[in-house]
């Protein structure tokens, strides 16, 4: 593959994992990160949800969840989902502390406030290197299925950048294909790391 890909959702959970397990089975260079100040998985209520920082391994939120109630979370999908991440990295991660992991040629959002999060961050960094990166935003409900069409949806639109002789220059008929065939609409801008 040519390129490097970041998927990036708000706690490194489920849409960002979904897409970065899926990629990296077909062989992309992708990593994932969250934008949010915290990990929120759900609780027993929405006025519970369980916390934990980034860097918290995947392993270790599994054991306290499947401590508190095994059943609720097993229903949910929130251990099966832990189980996976914690097959693919060791701990979520998040994208304002990514500096130290170089650049990305393409960054995918699953949320338009994280995409904004994610333009307004490589706004404020020093741009050194004056590389492009294009930041693309497909809007997915935070839910396992919706995750997993996502995550497909994703791997349909690397396969075509990684297909074409030069992004910058297809970028635009790339996603007008894209939208036509999924009737869904993109953001996307062009940053620089």
């Amino acid at each position: 593959m040519k390129f490097r890909y970041a998927m990036v959702c708000s706690s490194n959970q489920n849409r960002s994992m979904e897409a970065h397990s899926l990629l990296q089975r077909q062989g992309f260079h992708v990593s994932s990160y969250g934008t949010g100040a915290h990990v929120k998985l759900p609780g027993p209520s929405i006025r519970e949800p369980n916390v934990y920082d980034f860097g918290t391994p995947y392993k270790q939120m599994f054991d306290d969840l499947r401590r508190k109630d095994p059943e609720l979370y097993k229903r949910n999908g929130i251990l099966p989902m832990l189980k996976r991440n914690s097959g693919v990295k060791v701990a979520p991660q998040r994208w304002q502390d990514n500096a130290a992991d170089g650049s990305f040629d393409v960054v995918f959002s699953f949320e338009e406030k994280v995409f904004d999060i994610v333009i307004e961050d490589l706004h404020n960094r020093d741009q050194l290197l004056m590389k492009s990166v294009l930041v693309i935003n497909l809007e997915v409900k935070d839910n396992h299925e919706e995750a997993a069409t996502g995550a497909k949806l994703a791997l349909d639109l690397c396969q075509e950048i990684e297909a074409a002789e030069s992004w910058e220059e297809s970028i635009d008929d790339i996603i007008a294909g894209f939208e036509k065939q999924q009737r869904r609409k993109l953001l996307y801008s062009i940053s620089f790391y």
